[in-house]
C-alpha cells in the first residue's frame, strides 16, 4: 500500500473542519476531513473540478 502526501487546504481553518488533499501517482485524487480522517473520498481531476464548479456556482449546497 502506498504512503500518501496530505497536504491541508489553504481555506481551511487552523484549528478544526480542515480538508487535506492528496494525489497518487496514477493520478487519483484523494480527500479527507480532519474530523474523519479514516473517510477518504477518491475521484480524478474532472471529477473534482466538476464538484469545485458546482459548489461556486450554488454556494448554498454547502450551507453557506
Amino acid at each position: 500500500m502506498q504512503t500518501l502526501r496530505w497536504q491541508k487546504s489553504t481555506y481551511s481553518p487552523d484549528a478544526s473542519n480542515c480538508v487535506y488533499v492528496a494525489t497518487s501517482p496514477t493520478g487519483t485524487i484523494h480527500l479527507r476531513e480532519s474530523d474523519n480522517p479514516d473517510i477518504i473520498l477518491t475521484t480524478r481531476a474532472t471529477g473534482l473540478q466538476a464538484l469545485l464548479c458546482g459548489v461556486k456556482d450554488n454556494p448554498g449546497l454547502l450551507g453557506g
